[in-house]
Protein backbone atom coordinates (compact mmCIF):
# COMPACT_ATOMS: atom_id res chain seq x y z
CA UNK A 1 0.00 0.00 0.00
CA UNK A 2 2.93 2.06 1.10
CA UNK A 3 4.56 1.84 -2.35
CA UNK A 4 1.01 2.02 -4.23
CA UNK A 5 0.69 5.64 -2.50
CA UNK A 6 4.42 6.41 -3.31
CA UNK A 7 3.78 5.86 -7.11
CA UNK A 8 0.61 7.55 -7.27
CA UNK A 9 2.20 10.46 -5.70
CA UNK A 10 5.16 10.64 -7.77
CA UNK A 11 3.12 9.86 -11.12
CA UNK A 12 1.06 13.55 -10.00
CA UNK A 13 4.06 15.37 -9.65
CA UNK A 14 6.14 14.50 -12.40
CA UNK A 15 2.44 14.74 -15.06
CA UNK A 16 1.58 18.07 -13.23
CA UNK A 17 4.68 20.54 -15.42
CA UNK A 18 3.35 18.62 -18.75
CA UNK A 19 0.48 19.17 -18.12
CA UNK A 20 0.46 23.19 -17.39
CA UNK A 21 2.54 23.83 -20.11
CA UNK A 22 0.28 21.63 -22.73
CA UNK A 23 -2.81 23.69 -21.46
CA UNK A 24 -1.10 26.77 -22.39
CA UNK A 25 0.36 25.97 -26.03
CA UNK A 26 -3.44 24.26 -25.95
CA UNK A 27 -4.55 27.34 -26.10
CA UNK A 28 -1.82 28.84 -28.17
CA UNK A 29 -2.40 26.81 -31.03
CA UNK A 30 -6.12 26.80 -31.02
CA UNK A 31 -5.80 30.36 -32.04
CA UNK A 32 -3.77 29.69 -35.26
CA UNK A 33 0.14 29.99 -33.84
CA UNK A 34 2.39 27.16 -33.16
CA UNK A 35 5.02 27.73 -30.59
CA UNK A 36 7.87 25.40 -30.54
CA UNK A 37 9.81 27.39 -27.46
CA UNK A 38 7.60 25.57 -24.81
CA UNK A 39 10.85 24.05 -23.31
CA UNK A 40 12.55 27.49 -23.33
CA UNK A 41 9.94 29.38 -21.29
CA UNK A 42 9.81 26.56 -18.92
CA UNK A 43 13.14 26.95 -18.03
CA UNK A 44 12.85 30.43 -17.76
CA UNK A 45 9.89 30.05 -15.32
CA UNK A 46 11.96 27.17 -13.19
CA UNK A 47 15.06 29.54 -13.22
CA UNK A 48 13.32 32.76 -11.71
CA UNK A 49 11.58 30.80 -9.49
CA UNK A 50 14.71 29.58 -7.80
CA UNK A 51 16.24 32.85 -7.79
CA UNK A 52 13.00 34.49 -6.34
CA UNK A 53 12.32 31.88 -3.71
CA UNK A 54 15.93 31.78 -2.59
CA UNK A 55 15.80 35.73 -2.24
CA UNK A 56 12.73 36.53 -0.88
CA UNK A 57 11.53 33.22 0.25
CA UNK A 58 8.11 33.72 -1.24
CA UNK A 59 6.52 31.01 -3.05
CA UNK A 60 3.49 33.06 -4.26
CA UNK A 61 5.78 35.89 -6.05
CA UNK A 62 8.53 33.56 -7.36
CA UNK A 63 4.93 31.70 -9.41
CA UNK A 64 4.18 35.22 -10.32
CA UNK A 65 7.71 36.30 -11.57
CA UNK A 66 8.34 32.83 -13.26
CA UNK A 67 5.04 33.53 -15.27
CA UNK A 68 5.67 36.98 -15.72
CA UNK A 69 8.98 36.51 -17.25
CA UNK A 70 7.94 33.55 -19.70
CA UNK A 71 5.58 35.48 -20.91
CA UNK A 72 7.07 38.32 -21.91
CA UNK A 73 9.77 36.11 -23.38
CA UNK A 74 6.53 34.59 -25.53
CA UNK A 75 5.61 38.27 -26.35
CA UNK A 76 8.78 38.33 -27.95
CA UNK A 77 8.09 35.37 -30.44
CA UNK A 78 4.51 37.01 -30.87
CA UNK A 79 6.11 40.06 -31.93
CA UNK A 80 8.28 38.63 -34.26
CA UNK A 81 5.71 36.19 -35.38
CA UNK A 82 2.75 38.19 -35.77
CA UNK A 83 3.55 41.72 -36.41
CA UNK A 84 6.89 40.97 -38.42
CA UNK A 85 5.56 37.95 -40.05
CA UNK A 86 8.49 35.16 -39.20
CA UNK A 87 8.88 31.97 -39.29
CA UNK A 88 6.97 30.56 -36.79
CA UNK A 89 8.54 27.19 -36.46
CA UNK A 90 12.61 28.53 -36.51
CA UNK A 91 11.57 31.60 -34.09
CA UNK A 92 10.05 29.11 -31.97
CA UNK A 93 12.94 26.96 -31.72
CA UNK A 94 15.37 30.38 -31.74
CA UNK A 95 12.94 31.03 -28.48
CA UNK A 96 13.56 27.26 -26.62
CA UNK A 97 17.56 27.72 -27.86
CA UNK A 98 17.38 32.28 -25.86
CA UNK A 99 15.67 30.46 -22.92
CA UNK A 100 18.07 27.11 -22.47
CA UNK A 101 20.79 29.82 -22.41
CA UNK A 102 19.26 32.35 -20.14
CA UNK A 103 18.83 30.35 -17.64
CA UNK A 104 22.05 28.17 -17.87
CA UNK A 105 23.26 31.78 -17.27
CA UNK A 106 20.87 33.17 -14.70
CA UNK A 107 21.38 30.57 -12.93
CA UNK A 108 24.76 30.01 -12.05
CA UNK A 109 24.68 31.67 -8.78
CA UNK A 110 21.82 29.34 -7.80
CA UNK A 111 23.55 26.19 -9.25
CA UNK A 112 22.91 23.39 -6.57
CA UNK A 113 21.27 25.36 -3.43
CA UNK A 114 18.34 24.03 -1.70
CA UNK A 115 14.56 25.55 -2.53
CA UNK A 116 12.20 25.12 0.30
CA UNK A 117 9.31 22.94 -1.46
CA UNK A 118 5.61 24.21 -1.80
CA UNK A 119 3.94 22.20 0.40
CA UNK A 120 0.24 21.21 0.84
CA UNK A 121 -2.54 24.22 1.55
CA UNK A 122 -4.13 21.11 3.29
CA UNK A 123 -3.98 20.78 7.34
CA UNK A 124 -0.84 18.41 8.00
CA UNK A 125 -2.95 15.79 9.81
CA UNK A 126 -4.50 15.11 6.08
CA UNK A 127 -1.32 14.80 4.45
CA UNK A 128 -0.12 12.62 6.85
CA UNK A 129 -2.39 10.21 6.84
CA UNK A 130 -1.18 7.43 3.98
CA UNK A 131 -5.03 7.01 2.13
CA UNK A 132 -5.74 11.05 2.60
CA UNK A 133 -2.19 11.76 1.14
CA UNK A 134 -3.53 10.49 -2.13
CA UNK A 135 -6.38 13.40 -1.88
CA UNK A 136 -4.78 16.31 0.02
CA UNK A 137 -0.78 15.86 -0.08
CA UNK A 138 0.07 17.85 -2.75
CA UNK A 139 1.79 20.95 -3.89
CA UNK A 140 -0.91 23.75 -4.56
CA UNK A 141 0.18 23.42 -7.95
CA UNK A 142 -1.27 20.72 -8.70
CA UNK A 143 -4.70 21.26 -7.80
CA UNK A 144 -4.75 24.43 -9.68
CA UNK A 145 -3.45 21.82 -12.84
CA UNK A 146 -6.39 20.28 -12.43
CA UNK A 147 -8.84 23.62 -12.20
CA UNK A 148 -7.23 24.73 -15.16
CA UNK A 149 -8.91 22.14 -17.41
CA UNK A 150 -11.89 22.64 -16.67
CA UNK A 151 -11.06 26.06 -16.87
CA UNK A 152 -9.44 26.36 -20.48
CA UNK A 153 -12.83 23.67 -21.50
CA UNK A 154 -14.95 25.81 -20.18
CA UNK A 155 -13.41 28.97 -22.16
CA UNK A 156 -13.68 27.74 -25.12
CA UNK A 157 -16.69 25.66 -25.63
CA UNK A 158 -19.13 27.75 -23.50
CA UNK A 159 -17.71 31.42 -23.72
CA UNK A 160 -18.00 34.41 -26.17
CA UNK A 161 -14.25 34.71 -26.42
CA UNK A 162 -13.42 30.96 -26.32
CA UNK A 163 -15.71 31.09 -29.75
CA UNK A 164 -13.91 33.94 -31.06
CA UNK A 165 -10.26 32.74 -30.34
CA UNK A 166 -11.60 29.34 -32.17
CA UNK A 167 -12.83 31.22 -34.84
CA UNK A 168 -9.82 33.19 -35.58
CA UNK A 169 -7.44 29.60 -35.40
CA UNK A 170 -9.75 28.27 -38.07
CA UNK A 171 -10.59 30.95 -40.28
CA UNK A 172 -7.95 34.12 -39.88
CA UNK A 173 -9.34 36.24 -42.90
CA UNK A 174 -13.25 35.19 -41.77
CA UNK A 175 -12.84 36.28 -38.28
CA UNK A 176 -11.25 39.74 -39.35
CA UNK A 177 -13.53 40.38 -41.93
CA UNK A 178 -16.34 40.45 -39.18
CA UNK A 179 -14.36 42.92 -37.12
CA UNK A 180 -12.17 40.77 -34.46
CA UNK A 181 -8.68 41.69 -33.72
CA UNK A 182 -6.66 38.58 -34.87
CA UNK A 183 -3.41 39.67 -34.05
CA UNK A 184 -4.59 41.33 -30.54
CA UNK A 185 -6.10 37.93 -29.94
CA UNK A 186 -3.32 36.13 -30.56
CA UNK A 187 -0.63 38.17 -28.68
CA UNK A 188 -3.28 37.45 -25.84
CA UNK A 189 -3.08 33.75 -26.44
CA UNK A 190 0.87 33.53 -26.97
CA UNK A 191 1.30 35.68 -23.45
CA UNK A 192 -1.55 33.13 -22.21
CA UNK A 193 0.79 30.33 -23.11
CA UNK A 194 4.20 31.55 -22.15
CA UNK A 195 2.57 32.52 -18.64
CA UNK A 196 1.85 28.64 -18.17
CA UNK A 197 4.84 27.37 -19.45
CA UNK A 198 6.87 29.06 -16.64
CA UNK A 199 4.14 28.14 -14.20
CA UNK A 200 5.22 24.70 -15.70
CA UNK A 201 8.69 25.33 -14.99
CA UNK A 202 8.05 26.54 -11.53
CA UNK A 203 6.82 23.07 -10.81
CA UNK A 204 10.29 21.80 -11.08
CA UNK A 205 12.03 23.48 -7.88
CA UNK A 206 8.98 23.43 -6.14
CA UNK A 207 7.58 20.16 -6.88
CA UNK A 208 10.06 17.65 -8.51
CA UNK A 209 13.67 19.19 -7.70
CA UNK A 210 14.22 21.72 -4.92
CA UNK A 211 17.30 23.49 -6.71
CA UNK A 212 18.59 24.43 -9.49
CA UNK A 213 20.73 22.40 -12.10
CA UNK A 214 20.76 23.38 -16.03
CA UNK A 215 18.67 22.15 -18.18
CA UNK A 216 16.02 21.01 -15.23
CA UNK A 217 13.13 20.43 -16.99
CA UNK A 218 14.90 18.32 -19.04
CA UNK A 219 13.14 17.75 -22.24
CA UNK A 220 9.26 18.01 -20.74
CA UNK A 221 8.33 21.17 -22.89
CA UNK A 222 8.74 18.56 -25.99
CA UNK A 223 6.53 16.40 -24.52
CA UNK A 224 3.87 18.64 -23.76
CA UNK A 225 3.75 19.55 -27.57
CA UNK A 226 3.65 16.52 -28.69
CA UNK A 227 0.48 15.96 -25.84
CA UNK A 228 -1.25 18.50 -27.70
CA UNK A 229 -1.36 16.45 -31.04
CA UNK A 230 -2.03 13.41 -29.07
CA UNK A 231 -5.02 14.64 -26.72
CA UNK A 232 -6.06 16.24 -30.41
CA UNK A 233 -6.46 19.74 -29.00
CA UNK A 234 -8.90 18.59 -26.08
CA UNK A 235 -8.52 19.79 -22.53
CA UNK A 236 -9.73 16.74 -20.76
CA UNK A 237 -7.69 14.42 -23.68
CA UNK A 238 -4.60 16.40 -22.69
CA UNK A 239 -5.29 15.46 -18.69
CA UNK A 240 -5.45 11.99 -19.48
CA UNK A 241 -2.27 12.32 -21.98
CA UNK A 242 -0.48 13.96 -19.21
CA UNK A 243 -0.87 11.29 -16.50
CA UNK A 244 -0.36 8.58 -18.94
CA UNK A 245 3.42 9.75 -19.62
CA UNK A 246 4.03 10.72 -16.06
CA UNK A 247 3.10 7.05 -15.64
CA UNK A 248 5.89 5.99 -17.99
CA UNK A 249 8.39 8.76 -16.19
CA UNK A 250 7.47 7.57 -12.55
CA UNK A 251 8.22 3.58 -13.95
CA UNK A 252 11.32 5.35 -15.15
CA UNK A 253 12.39 6.60 -11.49
CA UNK A 254 11.18 3.44 -9.69
CA UNK A 255 12.85 1.39 -11.96
CA UNK A 256 16.60 3.08 -11.51
CA UNK A 257 15.66 2.67 -7.52
CA UNK A 258 14.26 -0.65 -7.30
CA UNK A 259 16.19 -3.04 -9.72
CA UNK A 260 15.24 -6.66 -10.18
CA UNK A 261 12.88 -7.39 -12.67
CA UNK A 262 13.60 -3.75 -13.45
CA UNK A 263 16.83 -4.27 -14.27
CA UNK A 264 15.69 -6.55 -17.40
CA UNK A 265 16.13 -3.03 -19.59
CA UNK A 266 19.14 -1.14 -18.73
CA UNK A 267 18.89 2.42 -17.39
CA UNK A 268 19.43 4.41 -20.38
CA UNK A 269 16.26 2.79 -21.84
CA UNK A 270 13.80 3.64 -19.03
CA UNK A 271 14.94 7.48 -18.88
CA UNK A 272 14.56 7.38 -23.03
CA UNK A 273 11.20 5.41 -22.39
CA UNK A 274 8.97 8.97 -22.12
CA UNK A 275 10.35 9.98 -25.30
CA UNK A 276 9.68 6.98 -27.10
CA UNK A 277 6.17 6.88 -26.47
CA UNK A 278 6.33 10.50 -27.56
CA UNK A 279 6.95 9.06 -30.88
CA UNK A 280 5.39 6.04 -30.51
CA UNK A 281 2.21 8.02 -30.05
CA UNK A 282 2.50 10.20 -32.95
CA UNK A 283 3.02 7.72 -35.52
CA UNK A 284 -0.15 5.84 -34.37
CA UNK A 285 -2.04 9.27 -34.45
CA UNK A 286 -0.74 9.54 -38.15
CA UNK A 287 -1.36 6.42 -39.33
CA UNK A 288 -5.01 6.24 -37.56
CA UNK A 289 -5.85 9.45 -39.85
CA UNK A 290 -4.25 8.46 -42.58
CA UNK A 291 -2.61 12.05 -42.84
CA UNK A 292 -6.13 14.10 -41.73
CA UNK A 293 -5.76 15.84 -38.76
CA UNK A 294 -8.06 17.75 -36.57
CA UNK A 295 -5.24 20.62 -35.85
CA UNK A 296 -6.86 24.06 -36.16
CA UNK A 297 -6.59 25.12 -40.13
CA UNK A 298 -4.81 28.03 -39.88
CA UNK A 299 -2.13 26.54 -37.52
CA UNK A 300 1.33 27.98 -38.00
CA UNK A 301 -0.10 30.26 -40.94
CA UNK A 302 1.08 33.67 -41.05
CA UNK A 303 -2.34 36.01 -40.89
CA UNK A 304 -2.03 38.34 -43.86
CA UNK A 305 -5.51 40.44 -44.18
CA UNK A 306 -6.21 41.30 -47.53
CA UNK A 307 -5.70 44.72 -48.66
Amino acid sequence: MDLAIAIIITLVGASTPILLAALGELVVEKSGVLNLGVEGMMLIGAVVTVAVVLVTGNHWLAILCAALASAAAALIFGFLTLSLSANQVATGLALTILGTGFSALFGQPYTGKAVPLLRSPFPPELAADPLWRVLFGYSPLVYFSLIMVFVIWWFLKKTRAGLILRAVGENDLSAHSIGYPVIGVRYLAVAFGGAMAGIAGSCFPLILTPQWVERLTTGRGWIALALVVFAAWRPFRLLGGAYLFGLVMTLEVYAKAAGGGFRILPSELWAALPYLATILVLVLISMRRGGSSSAPACLGKPFLPAS
